[in-house]
């Protein structure tokens, strides 16, 4: 791990470099700013607190992060986790945060990257499914412009059918002409083609990619021009954000208690009680998409990535966010790929990013008590809409299980997913699939390892079907498949060669694989038979057979 991969990249910078990080940071920040102020609706938290979050990543990841594309910051499955378990209270939401980069670094030192491949894929997409339509669906109260609708899904959808006649036509009107705009956008940017290279082509195309990739800063703004020009004639047609807090936010202590609106003092323990299995699972998401994204992108862009100094990158951002009022963030894939088509060439394109939102909490606040929550919710459901996947899942119960589980409590999803996983798993090495075949002597083939959860059954097996039968059969154990072995098989395979000796026939082991027979030798199991091969072990038994 190197702990500062800046130095690696840092003495070879020139200008080339500068002019493409400012150029990637610029673009990258006018995405940022639009989404961090929706994100922070999905949070249930102030407008300001997606900003607060926004800015850290870019300043930490440049010291700390391996990949050149990804950029840090509020993301909509995030803002969705953290939700759920803070339920939109902005210090436990601050507390969430420096919690989640503790484990994360924690877990970046003790080099624990290896457990996120524990989670499978079915269950991640099982879970950001899930999100999606929850996130999705969540904003289409928003675009009606109705109020008072419960944030639990199911109680969700009902109250938002139940009160569609209460429907504000300006919401409703404005909300999808921003989803049309920003639909209309996404396809012009995804079927540009460069078959044309004449220089006014090239100069269209750059220009249609240009506002195709700042699209939710043009949609939010040119949304706001809208209620603006409508308010300041009294005509109050549209739901709009309202006042937020103008200024940077202090750089403070996160706080480590809090008072609830009776005045009740709730202590850090009790606060940290409350997160309940969120504090497994955010941080866990967190790293596990950032990651993600920065494997990808690795790839496509030939480099490599170190997944434990990712983690502490992450987990820094995190800690170093939560002293200002952010709450966790990660890798964003939607801001990582307009970093990447920009042209970036190094991670310090962030600093740019992070400027632009210093900038805007410094200067635009007072413009974004214009912004219309219906052309935020149009962002947020375009962000979310491709995370729906459509492929067939072949592992179709651990998809099941997450994406019901996650309607239901998104914190607990992931969690009776990866659960199981689990089950499935266990039960593969339990009970692992053992090929019998009669070449007069009978040949158990294992098509997977043994371990010693396998054991029982492998017992079960041979005493079924060759130690219990009339006349007692012998048997050749094709071992070729097996790499490791315990004491709790060496245990049972003891106690097996007694049963057969008992009855008077064979078990050869045969294809054993050098670790394995070191293991058996040492041992010292009474009345071991070995061979090279299964042909070896059948010719062996046939001697054994004319002897007697």
């Amino acid at each position: 791990m190197v702990w500062l991969p800046i130095l690696s990249w840092l003495p070879k910078y020139n200008l080339k470099w500068l002019q493409m990080d400012v150029l990637a940071g610029l673009t990258v920040g006018l995405t940022t700013v639009p989404q961090a102020l929706a994100y922070a609706e999905v949070a249930g938290l102030p407008v300001q607190f997606g900003l607060y979050s926004a800015f850290m990543g870019g300043f930490i990841y440049t010291f700390l992060g391996t990949s050149k594309d990804v950029t840090l910051g509020p993301t909509a499955i995030m803002s969705l986790l953290c939700f759920s378990v803070v339920g939109g209270q902005p210090h436990r939401a601050v507390l969430l945060s420096l919690l989640c980069g503790v484990i994360q670094a924690v877990m970046a030192l003790l080099r624990l990257g290896f457990l996120l491949d524990f989670i499978s894929f079915p269950v991640i997409k099982g879970f950001t499914c899930a999100a999606a339509v929850t996130i999705g669906f969540g904003q289409v109260k928003n675009i009606l412009g109705i109020q008072g609708v419960s944030k639990e899904f199911f109680l969700e959808v009902y109250y938002t059918f139940h009160k569609i006649p209460e429907a504000r036509i300006g919401d409703v009107v404005l909300g999808l002409l921003c989803l049309t705009l920003l639909v209309m956008l996404m396809f012009m940017k995804s079927s540009l083609t460069s078959d044309d290279d004449s220089t006014c082509t090239t100069i269209a195309r750059k220009l249609v990619w240009a506002i195709a990739t700042m699209r939710n800063a043009l949609v939010v703004i040119a949304a706001s021009l809208i209620a603006f020009s409508w308010d300041i004639y009294g005509n109050h047609v549209f739901t709009i954000t309202g006042k937020t807090t103008q200024g940077l936010p202090p750089f403070r202590l996160p706080p480590t208690s809090d008072t609830t609106a009776n005045g009740t003092f709730v202590s850090f323990g009790e606060i940290v009680k409350s997160f309940g299995g969120g504090l497994a699972v955010i941080p866990f998401m967190g790293l596990l998409e950032s990651i993600a994204i920065a494997k990808a992108f690795g790839n496509q862009n030939d480099y490599r990535i170190d997944a434990n100094q990712e983690l502490l990158a992450i987990g820094v951002t995190n800690i170093m966010g939560s002293f200002v009022s952010a709450y966790p963030v990660t890798g964003s894939f939607g801001r990582t790929a307009v970093n990447s088509q920009t042209g970036v060439c190094t991670p310090a394109g962030g600093i740019v990013t992070s400027v632009i939102v210093l900038l805007s909490l410094a200067f635009l606040m007072p413009a974004f008590y214009y912004i219309p929550k219906a052309s935020l919710a149009a962002v947020i459901i375009c962000a979310v809409a491709p995370m729906v996947d459509y492929r067939v899942v072949l592992d179709l119960l651990p998809f099941v299980v997450t994406f019901l589980m996650s309607l239901w409590q998104v914190q607990y999803g992931i969690i009776g997913g990866i659960a199981v996983s689990g089950v499935l798993l266990f039960y593969t090495m339990a009970r692992p699939k053992i090929k019998v075949s009669d070449h007069g002597v009978l040949v158990m083939e294992l098509s997977s390892g043994l371990t010693f959860p396998a054991t029982e059954y492998l017992s079960h097996i041979m005493h079924t079907r060759a130690l219990q039968v009339s006349p007692p059969r012998s048997v050749v154990l094709d071992c070729s498949h097996v790499s490791i072995i315990d004491y709790t098989v060496i245990s049972e395979l003891r106690d097996l060669l007694r049963q057969f000796k008992l009855r008077e026939v064979h078990l050869i082991f045969a294809g054993l694989q050098p670790s394995v027979l070191k293991v058996l030798l040492a041992a010292d199991l009474k009345g071991l038979r070995y061979t090279d091969s299964v042909d070896a072990a059948l010719q062996m038994e046939s001697r054994n057979l004319l002897d007697d």
